[in-house]
């Protein structure tokens, strides 16, 4: 089973309008209400792509209540932790500029800490745990360490998709699939990343860490997978981008979605990039027939850094 944990999410309230004028009265063309956070998007795709998965997380009050309803129609499994607190809001403003209003997150007690920790030791060898999202500054770095040498020891895959201290702490963890953007690889080494070859080559310092396999995203222009035995760019499909929250989630459950069935990285990771693009092709997030619309679309090519600028 693979299971997601969403520490801190959001019941996202977005807005359209032609235009937004502050200190006065705006009135909405049109608003949706989802589920946020980048645990919720993977668990969401991977049921579009027919995979079986268990949303964890920490979730209270009406709005908590809300995104497990929601869920819950589009088929995927919650096994939340009841908090006190109301599930924060965010209030994401499109017009001719995008404004966001994000909400804090709850504050997580340590009994309510244990009760997730308890929740992954009770996890299968062979299962899945994927832990995403911004991780409360509150929650300190070893409860986390924790939950991931948890994983270790009991044969349990760890997947890491989050940013910043968190990240960097959690590397030595020895995360099954890690997934940074430029920026975020770039912070781990406390420089700049501003090409391929630079991405190339700190994706090998992480597998040379023991990462398993790192997937960088490069926006547009695709991303590359490297691993110990493989290091591989895929160029992403063409098309118009019309909304890029939850690609990078999206390319996640793509890639978990196919290694999951045959345990074929290449695969793996064609058929997340292609969901990835197909995510940011859409409103909403993808579905999968865009996935497979798009899978003979995305070029892989090998990677050596003498050969790549």
């Amino acid at each position: 089973m693979i299971y997601t944990c969403t520490i801190t999410p959001s019941l996202d309230y977005t807005t359209y309008l032609p235009d937004f004028g502050s200190g006065k009265l705006n009135r909405s063309e049109k608003v949706y209400y989802y589920p946020g956070g980048k645990g919720i998007n993977v668990s969401r795709v991977l049921r579009r792509l027919e995979v079986d998965n268990i949303a964890l997380g920490f979730a209270g009050g009406f709005t908590g209540n809300y995104i497990q309803h929601f869920l819950h129609q589009e088929g995927v499994q919650t096994d939340f932790i009841q908090t006190d607190e109301i599930t924060r809001i965010n209030v994401k403003i499109k017009a001719v500029e995008e404004t966001e209003l994000n909400g804090p997150g709850p504050d997580i007690s340590l009994e309510q800490q244990q009760q997730l920790l308890l929740k992954v030791k009770r996890m299968k060898k062979g299962d899945w745990f994927v832990l995403a999202g911004s991780l409360p500054e509150s929650i300190p770095q070893n409860y986390f360490k924790a939950i991931a040498k948890t994983c270790t020891d009991n044969g349990i895959r760890f997947v890491l998709d989050t940013s910043g201290p968190a990240l960097k702490e959690l590397i030595d963890m020895k995360p099954f699939l890690i997934k940074p953007n430029e920026q975020e690889l770039g912070e781990l080494f406390d420089t700049v990343i501003t090409n391929k070859r630079e991405a190339l080559h700190y994706a090998k310092k992480l597998v040379e860490k023991g990462v398993g396999h790192v997937i960088v995203s490069m926006g547009g222009e695709g991303a590359l997978l490297v691993t110990k035995e493989i290091a591989i760019f895929a160029e992403a499909p063409k098309g118009k981008v019309v909304n890029t929250v939850g690609a990078g989630d999206s390319l996640v459950s793509g890639f978990l979605a196919s290694f999951t069935k045959d345990g074929d990285a290449v695969k793996a990771f064609r058929t997340g990039v292609a969901s990835g693009s197909a995510t940011a092709f859409r409103m909403d997030l993808c579905q999968r027939e865009d996935v497979l619309a798009l899978l003979d679309q995305v070029v892989i090519r090998s990677l050596n850094e003498k050969d790549v600028k």
